[in-house]
């Protein structure tokens, strides 16, 4: 029996490999009421009592959950603000030494793409949170990381306002009209205005002003838009190689897209792909691979014109998958198999060894707590805390970069690299 025609089965497999096990239970918990000398303090409370009830782990990974509580619950006191408070969880949390526990709040934009992940279970809850009610922000398309103290454009996603402004991965980001960059406030109220965004290129070069349109993104819709437009087809050495760049697997929406840009569009006539699984969020089912690997019938359709069209639903032609640090979760699980079943070859960095599940959790002020509910095994194997290397291992320095991506180059020379040997044997 295929188990992943059984849509039930299929639809949790599909939410554990998000790396975000949706429960329908999860954010009702209720935990027992203390008394709160601030407002931080009471959501300080509801995070230690949340990860005490809910963390999959009873023991909690060797960590004295108890002394965690009674060593940071002073500093949460302190504390001013929400962000402030955020750095003394996310320190307490880090005690746990497992991925997807981690406290986000509005003033990030991975806050509303975990609600957009979990947004049928989360809406009703969330929304009185929200601007206007709205599971939506305004922002440029960058993920950003501080490197040294200094702040970088570490991935751009496509058909953003970044992208099309020319911000190039590895830029230094100074200052959004004049004030310090931050995520979401360098933008709020901004969506189709200019802003005056200063960068600056290489170490000791002179800023750069670039004018950006931020616009409005739809959590449930971004991701699609920016894997859309990175198909590329590349001519090199009298060949076609195919670029797909998905950035979310958080929706069977994403691999049908990919079906059909392999069977039907864009990428059907390449000779050779390249399936970019960096940053982004997990989500992928392993019957994913089936689009590599499961043999299928031809399908000949002959219309009125008498030309024969074949459809053939399996890649069979060389395909290389690209990863990085930001490849977790349900992506790991892919490359775990395509490197089982001999697909092809995995190129870029290590990926994150992140592979358990995990599941949002609304706090008090509307912040968000992601946590790991339950434990995770591929094959019996553990991939938390087990990295995924590349077969062909490429850095990619972040800072001053200038946009030059020399893991996709590489990854484009392995395809053309097994399309000259297939052509030898």
């Amino acid at each position: 029996m295929n188990i992943f025609r059984n849509a039930k089965l299929k639809t949790w497999i599909l939410t554990i490999f998000v790396g975000i096990f949706t429960t329908y239970f999860c954010y009702f918990i209720s935990p027992r009421v203390l008394s709160f000398s601030s407002p931080q303090t009471k959501v300080f409370e509801r995070v230690w009592q949340t990860v005490n009830e809910n963390f999959f782990d009873p023991e909690f990974n060797g960590v004295d959950w108890q002394a965690m509580r009674s060593r940071y619950a002073p500093l949460a006191a302190k504390t001013t603000s929400t962000e402030e408070l955020a750095v003394v969880i996310n320190r307490m949390l880090a005690e746990l030494n497992t991925s997807h526990t981690h406290f986000y709040t509005q003033a990030e934009p991975a806050y509303y793409q975990i609600a957009g992940i979990f947004r049928q279970y989360l809406q009703k809850n969330i929304k009185p949170f929200l601007p206007d009610e709205k599971l939506e922000y305004t922002g440029i398309g960058i993920y950003s990381e501080k490197i040294n103290g200094k702040t970088f454009i570490k991935a751009i996603l496509n058909g953003s306002p970044a992208e099309k402004a020319g911000l190039f991965v590895g830029d230094r980001l100074l200052t959004v009209d004049g004030k310090p960059f931050t995520p979401i406030t360098s933008f709020t109220g901004k969506a189709d205005r200019e802003v005056q965004i200063q960068i600056q290129r290489q170490p000791n070069s002179s800023p750069i002003t670039i004018t950006v349109i931020p616009k409005v993104f739809n959590p449930a819709t971004m991701f699609l838009d920016a894997m859309k437009a990175s198909v590329e087809v590349i001519e090199k050495e009298d060949k076609k190689i195919g670029y797909i760049h998905i950035w979310s697997y958080a929706d069977p929406i994403y691999q049908e897209q990919l079906e059909k840009e392999l069977v039907y569009d864009r990428l059907k006539d390449t000779d050779g792909l390249v399936w970019d699984l960096r940053d982004g969020w997990g989500g992928a089912s392993p019957d994913y691979l089936n689009v590599f690997t499961a043999p299928t019938p031809t399908i000949t359709a002959i219309f009125r014109d008498g030309v024969e069209r074949e459809t053939q639903m399996q890649w069979t032609k060389p395909v290389v998958m690209l990863v990085n640090r930001g490849s977790r979760s349900g992506k790991e699980i892919l490359a775990y198999g395509f490197r089982k079943y001999n697909i092809g070859k995995i190129v870029g960095s290590e990926t994150a060894g992140a592979v358990v599940a995990g599941s949002p959790f609304i706090m008090p002020d509307g912040s968000l707590l992601y946590l790991a509910v339950a434990d995770v095994f591929v094959d019996g194997e553990r991939l938390e805390g087990n990295a995924i290397i590349p077969d062909v291992r490429v850095a990619l320095p972040i800072p001053y970069a200038e946009g030059v991506d020399i893991q996709k180059e590489k990854a484009i020379e392995v395809v053309l690299e097994e399309l000259s040997s297939a052509r030898l044997q």
